[in-house]
């Protein structure tokens, strides 16, 4: 027989269905907050900001929303306006929202596209590192 996995079989990381969706939710609002830009804070003037997830608690109070401005320039001044004006912004998602407590946003930088950079760079470095003879053996098969 098999066993479905109930609500306290979840390890500490694994998030249940109703915080994806939240979260998902959560980062669809706070994307279209950002677009239509309501407030002024001078460290977002003219920066397009990418909200890539927002991972929320399991009692829903608090939610880390992983940004990160496009093309990368100046993140640290972008992550501090952003965290400036997250109360504003909770405000208006507390508006559009339909879940009973709106949580605390806190934004951070999110850094999976450098490690995902870097792991990439990896894979193709030993990739030529460990097969140079595969090359030199496809340039002699090319030669008449």
């Amino acid at each position: 027989m098999v066993q479905r996995a109930g609500k306290g079989d979840r390890t500490r990381n694994e998030k249940s269905q109703r915080q994806l969706k939240v979260g998902e939710e959560i980062r669809h609002i706070i994307s279209d907050i950002l677009l239509k830009g309501s407030f002024y804070e001078p460290a977002l003037d003219g920066v397009a900001v990418t909200i890539s997830e927002v991972s929320i608690s399991p009692d829903f109070s608090n939610a880390r929303v992983y940004c990160m401005p496009l093309g990368g320039v100046d993140h640290d001044n972008v992550i501090s306006g952003l965290n400036a004006i997250a109360q504003q912004i909770k405000h208006e998602l507390s508006q559009r929202l339909t879940i009973r407590r709106t949580p605390r946003l806190k934004f951070v930088l999110d850094e999976s596209f450098d490690i995902a950079s870097r792991v990439t760079n990896l894979i193709h470095a030993n990739q030529t590192a460990t097969h140079p003879s595969d090359q030199t053996e496809a340039d002699e098969d090319e030669r008449p």
